[in-house]
Order: structure tokens, then C-alpha cells, then sequence
């Protein structure tokens, strides 16, 4: 017997704009039913593969980083997807890439919720 992920909750003072955000990002959707000022919002895994992630409003946050991801640029090189994240708004709160090309880069969301930008899976092959 397992247990099966359900979806993935994450604490916010306003849950419909930064899963906005996050859908901006991941390149996901809302769910139908999400609109402003909503307690809380779901980005839809894309086709129904993979997990939903809940954006619920949160009065107290349980913790410093009440979540936190690893990404890799689904195109691209680490570095573009760090350009187009700034883009988007995110800030860079620590820059652990290495000379030799490896290493990763931690951005925070509008929010301060920290996250990290990996190598992709090409350029880590590229590199094997």
C-alpha cells in the first residue's frame, strides 16, 4: 500500500495573484472556478498528468519557506530561464552557479517564497 500525491499547497497572502504568477512561470492554468480574491486557486496539472498545485491564503505561514521548488528550463539553458523568470518579476536571492558550469540559482517569487533554477536536463548531458 502507498499514499499518492494529491496536489501540492502553498501558503500566500493572496492566492489568486501569485498562481497566477506560478501559471505564468510553469506555463499551467487556472482552474475555471479561480477569479480574484478567491481564498484559494489551483493551477491545473497540464492533460491531468502530474500534481495540482493549491495556492491557499494563508493569516499565519507555518515557517519560512512553506514550500519550495527546483526547476529546469523545459527549453533552453539554466541561464535564459533565470532571465525570463526576472523577467516575470522574480529576484535573485543567491547565485551558486560554478565555473565550471554547474550549480544552480535561487530566485524568490513575488511573494518571497524562495525557489531554484537548475541546469536542463540538456545541458546536464551535455556535460557528462
Amino acid at each position: 500500500m502507498s499514499a499518492r500525491m494529491h496536489c501540492m499547497t502553498v501558503e500566500s497572502d493572496d492566492p489568486y495573484t501569485l498562481a497566477s504568477w506560478w501559471g505564468r512561470v510553469l506555463d499551467r492554468e487556472l482552474h475555471d472556478d479561480d477569479h480574484p480574491g478567491d481564498p484559494e486557486a489551483v493551477l491545473v496539472a497540464p492533460d491531468g498528468h502530474g500534481t495540482d498545485l493549491l495556492f491557499v491564503r494563508a493569516e499565519e505561514r507555518h515557517g519560512k519557506g512553506a514550500f519550495h521548488l527546483d526547476l529546469h528550463a523545459a527549453e533552453g539553458t539554466r541561464d535564459e530561464e533565470v532571465v525570463r523568470l526576472r523577467d516575470l518579476g522574480a529576484t535573485v536571492v543567491a547565485d551558486r552557479r560554478r565555473p565550471d558550469g554547474t550549480g544552480w540559482v535561487v530566485l524568490a517569487d513575488p511573494e518571497g517564497n524562495e525557489f531554484c533554477v537548475c541546469r536542463s536536463p540538456a545541458e546536464r548531458a551535455a556535460s557528462a
